[in-house]
């Protein structure tokens, strides 16, 4: 089964008071490029959560936004009265030097928690047990994206398995056709040396020879059994157990397009020319849908 790149999975679990909502998107991308955004508190943990990410999203450019709501820290907020002490010394020179009137003592505490860290929020590290909590609502957002990958995968392998049947059936068309190809490929080149030469001054053994030669140069004979073979190998890696397949796959439509390209420019045949353009019409098709294969 095809997994796709893009998708969208959203977890939301409620322990003792505070909710853990997690979200994260997936579109394509040749490499794991993980945009993250969290709380302070969870920030200790990126590393083992980019490690998540990577094991078990594989490719993709990833956002994932992890919120903590109504989470109360045991320290919530950091008092730094040292520097509040400073501050208010500070105060009262000012106070003396300009001869303010005695009462402004009385607004003193809503000055001095308004100025810079005097009271700043904590920094505190989740605990390893609420960590626990919003490991495993990640692992569901996680398991949902997963989840729609692969029903986008589905439509994807169905698209894909399509465009390379019509290629083969193409295929047969130009098989059918080679035959009839190749004898009036042999009668243009004898009608060609008669204009110009008389008959009794041609060698027919040599004319043999030079027909033969130029025929296996524009035979595709070994271009329509590699562009089957491709096409079926192709279908063995949509059937593989294999997660991850994108890369294999777009290689392969590369190989399918070296086939087709060169069947078209040996062939020589209005008919297969035809032919040749429709495969490309579908070859490009299930390039498109492979870039979004994981």
């Amino acid at each position: 089964m095809l997994r796709s790149m893009t998708g969208y999975g959203r977890a939301e679990k409620h322990h003792n008071g505070w909710t853990v909502v997690v979200e994260i998107r997936s579109l394509n991308g040749k490499q794991l490029d993980a945009n993250i955004k969290l709380p302070a508190s969870v920030k200790p943990y990126e590393a083992e959560i980019r490690s998540l990410l990577q094991q078990h999203l594989q490719r993709g450019t990833i956002d994932l936004t992890i919120n903590l709501q109504q989470y109360q820290s045991q320290n919530p907020l950091l008092l730094n009265i040292e520097l509040a002490r400073q501050y208010y010394q500070s105060l009262q020179q000012l106070a003396e030097t300009l001869q303010l009137p005695a009462d402004w003592q009385q607004h003193a505490l809503s000055i001095l928690i308004k100025l810079p860290d005097v009271i700043t929020p904590t920094t505190e590290v989740l605990p390893e047990q609420d960590w626990l909590k919003v490991k495993a609502t990640l692992m569901e957002a996680i398991q949902a994206l997963n989840t729609h990958r692969e029903q986008e995968g589905m439509a994807m392998e169905q698209a894909l398995r399509t465009y390379v049947q019509r290629i083969l059936n193409y295929l047969l068309e130009i098989k059918k056709q080679d035959p009839a190809r190749r004898e009036k490929l042999k009668q243009r080149l004898e009608e060609s040396l008669q204009e110009y030469f008389p008959r009794e001054q041609i060698d027919q053994n040599r004319l043999e020879q030079e027909l033969i030669y130029y025929i296996e140069k524009m035979d595709i004979t070994e271009e329509e059994i590699r562009l089957e073979n491709h096409c079926r190998y192709f279908e063995q890696i949509l059937d593989e157990p294999d997660v991850v397949k994108g890369r294999k796959l777009s290689f392969l439509l590369q190989e399918m397009g070296r086939e087709i390209n060169t069947t078209g420019s040996k062939a020589s045949d209005a008919q297969i020319q035809q032919w040749v353009v429709l495969m490309k019409d579908e070859l490009e098709k299930a390039k498109e849908q492979v870039l979004n294969v994981l």
